[in-house]
């Protein structure tokens, strides 16, 4: 089947469409329905009319948006109606609700008059915290936005104007960075005179560039003076008529610096791209095909020329996605009464910095694992970049905040944490443990330091006052790799071959002598193997904590920090640890990774240092002993060992936490169970810590969990450590190497 085919498939699965209504709170009994409807709603309608601002604190207004359109100018498919434009503003819907966790009613009118418009909007003001504009023709759009920003008190934004508006300004901020040319010396010429041409145009003079320095082409040629004078122009496509001859779009091209292409495919041909000026800029936006395609506007010049398109399928796609959810989020946190100039050049300018950063490697496998760094081929971020998020709203906030419009204040620190969690509960989980770990960074190991990935997670360690990374590795081999992802740090490096590092082949040796190990053995593994470097250099307090395990299996990389490290005082044995996120619970599985198959008394160990690794991420542990049966249904050597485990740990009087079992799994989560059939049980609450009864229990239950339950999986993270080690698994992406980099940290200021 063809695109056509596979959309409508899509979209006619059941249920139809791609939205729907969901609940926020609970709905399961009687009380929960007088207080959602009468007789208990009544309250928050009384305290509403008293003060209307409390709509915000007793409703979802300051979180919905209207997505309006009358279906006018529906994509390419021009004034279909306002039916047949649903499934596009559905599809807004669905983005706003992605990429930002806003809801969306969308509203289709049947209205062509600008005027009816204007009316049934602004009567929808009670209804929403903000109103974005979709597919209305220019130039009703124009009035239609114009008035309803003057006459309502929340934010109105027509995407199809400023949105291309801001997310191509972003790439031109880069890409006169890159050709060095200056903003108000461009010469800009426009092929297209509508809504988002004008809107455009308007932004780049925001942005700097010179009015006088812009041509606009419309159909009929280039937009002078003169034809703005003879009526051949409408007043908004007049407000840049230029004193120039008449011409084509052939004739604006020549000598310009920068062509933005909001018109109709193959209007530019390779001999126009060659009269442009040198290093030319060409942003060509038309969908689905550009008015120039990529590989012919690269072919027509020996120079550099930096091209945007509006597809997918080659570098610098202009997505208005990378806007409007998270200009809105930030207007609707502060509850602006607009979405002013300020707030788009902030959302410009955060965003061609973001382009700037080096690039998590979930956006990199997303496209392709294609290479990713700012240049001509990359001048602005992904759309599926979720950092983009973190990076606008705080913008637009604060240039709200700042402009005058925002009606309540943040910190943007603490609001960068509240965005995060709305993305998903490993997020909220994490910061918890990184703000612990910038408060004290500690210094990190990182055994295979010449690794790119450990070097990108080097830098953002560094970058983000998480830890003071130290590679270790060849030097040469580092500083190269650093200079090619173009990061701007100068990392510490260790390298075992070239440095003054007697001192930990003969510790090796003192401590590995009598395991059948020769002094010469000694110093050959802490030159040539840098996991037995770094376990000697946290042993000798020269680093405080390690990460290892990226290219090794993991019994290969736990080795040598066992022999050299060894367990804690108190410990005899280590253990994986699995922190697992849903979406309103953290749960802590135990053990994953290291013992096969656990006595009584190495279950207790292991649930006693999972409980305080669970108290560094702020969880109060409420442990359950796991098996198949429950609490004694059937008893035998296996089931015996989780319930004695168990009856240890509560006649501790150091455990200062519940735990009971042996229990099934669903006892141990589901609370009716829990509490119903077994309100006996030491667990007033369902578990948090599930400790299974071996390994492959341990590791099939929480892959389980992560991939048909919808988890997050944050580690393994290595207990009983006498110093924090921790082995990362073969292939984890750069942010899972920095997390366990923050969990490291937290373990060594515990362990001062």
């Amino acid at each position: 089947m063809g695109l056509d085919e596979d959309s409508l498939d899509y979209h006619r699965e059941e249920p139809p469409g791609k939205i729907e209504i969901s609940t926020t709170k609970p709905t399961n009994t009687q009380r929960d329905l007088s207080l959602a409807y009468s007789p208990g709603v009544a309250a928050p309608c009384r305290a509403i009319a008293d003060d209307p601002d409390d709509a915000y604190k007793y409703t979802a207004k300051g979180n919905l948006v209207g997505v309006v359109s009358n279906g006018s100018a529906v994509l390419g498919l021009g004034d279909i109606g306002a039916q047949a434009s649903k499934p596009v503003m559905e599809g807004k819907g669905v983005l706003f609700k992605r990429f930002a966790d806003i809801d969306v009613f969308d509203i289709e009118l049947d209205q062509e008059d600008a005027e009816d418009v204007i009316r049934t909007t602004k009567a929808m003001e009670p209804t929403f915290g903000g109103i974005n504009l979709e597919d209305i023709k220019a130039p009703e759009c124009f009035e239609i936005e114009e008035t309803l920003r003057e006459e309502m008190d929340i934010p109105v934004f027509h995407d199809d104007q400023h949105g291309t508006a801001i997310i191509s300004g972003a790439a031109l901020l880069n890409a006169t960075e890159i050709n060095g040319k200056d903003l108000e010396d461009l010469n800009i010429v426009f092929s297209g005179a509508g809504a988002s041409a004008i809107a455009t145009a308007r932004f780049y003079v925001s942005l700097g560039a010179k009015k006088e320095n812009i041509i606009m082409c419309d159909s009929s040629g280039i937009i002078t003076e003169n034809r703005a004078e003879h009526g051949d122009v409408n007043d908004y496509k007049a407000e840049f008529a230029r004193d120039v001859p008449e011409g084509d779009l052939a004739d604006a091209m020549e000598g310009a610096d920068v062509l933005v292409g909001l018109s109709v495919a193959g209007i530019v041909g390779e001999e126009m791209v060659r009269s442009m000026a040198d290093d030319p800029v060409i942003f060509a936006m038309a969908n689905p095909d550009p008015e120039i395609g990529y590989e012919e506007a690269k072919a027509a010049r020996d120079d550099t020329v930096i091209m945007a398109t509006g597809r997918s399928d080659y570098p610098n796609m202009v997505n208005n996605v990378l806007g409007f959810p998270f200009i809105f989020r930030g207007a609707l946190d502060v509850r602006a009464t607009e979405i002013n100039e300020e707030m788009k050049i902030a959302a410009a300018e955060a965003l061609a910095d973001l382009a700037k950063q080096d690039v998590p490697d979930a956006v990199v496998k997303a496209y392709g694992d294609q290479p990713l760094q700012f240049g001509p081929e990359y001048i602005i971020p992904k759309p599926l970049d979720p950092r983009v998020l973190f990076e606008v709203a705080p913008a637009v906030a604060d240039a709200a905040m700042e402009s005058g419009v925002a009606r309540s204040e943040l910190d943007t620190e603490q609001y960068v944490e509240t965005l995060e969690a709305r993305l998903g509960k490993s997020r909220e989980m994490m910061r918890v443990v990184l703000n612990k770990a910038k408060s004290d960074p500690k210094r990190v190991a990182l055994a295979e330091g010449d690794d790119e990935k450990m070097i990108r997670a080097a830098y953002q360690m560094q970058e983000e006052g998480i830890a003071n990374p130290v590679l270790v590795g060849d030097r040469e081999s580092i500083a190269a790799t650093a200079e090619s992802l173009g990061l701007d740090f100068d990392p510490e490096i260790a390298d075992p071959a070239n440095g003054d590092y007697e001192a930990y082949g003969e510790r090796l040796y003192q401590l590995r002598r009598r395991k059948g190990i020769t002094e010469s053995e000694a110093e050959d593994l802490v030159e040539k193997d840098s996991n037995y470097f770094a376990s000697v250099m946290v042993e000798q307090g020269d680093a405080d904590a390690m990460l290892t395990g990226l290219t090794h299996h993991y019994p290969s990389a736990l080795r040598p920090p066992l022999q050299v490290i060894g367990t804690a005082e108190d410990a005899d044995y280590a253990a994986g640890v699995y922190m697992l996120t849903f979406k309103n619970r953290v749960i802590f599985c135990a053990d994953a990774t290291v013992n096969q198959d656990p006595d009584e008394d190495v279950l207790a160990e292991i649930t006693r240092h999972t409980a305080d690794l669970a108290r560094r991420f702020n969880v109060e542990p409420r442990a359950a002993m796991l098996s198949y049966s429950n609490f004694g249904s059937v008893d035998n050597e296996g089931t015996r060992k989780p319930r004695k485990a168990a009856e240890k740990l509560r006649a501790d009087p150091t455990v200062e936490f519940p735990v009971d079992g042996e229990m099934q799994a669903d006892t141990a989560v589901v609370e009716d169970i829990l509490n119903g059939t077994y309100e006996f049980s030491e667990l007033d609450d369902p578990a948090n810590l599930l400790v299974f009864p071996n390994l492959e229990a341990g590791n099939i239950g929480y892959k389980l969990l992560q991939r048909l339950g919808g988890a997050d999986a944050i580690g393994p993270m290595l207990v009983g450590m006498d110093k924090p080690v921790h082995v990362i698994q073969r292939g984890d992406e750069v942010k899972d190497i920095v997390n366990l980099a923050g969990v490291a940290v937290v373990d060594a200021q515990q362990n001062e």
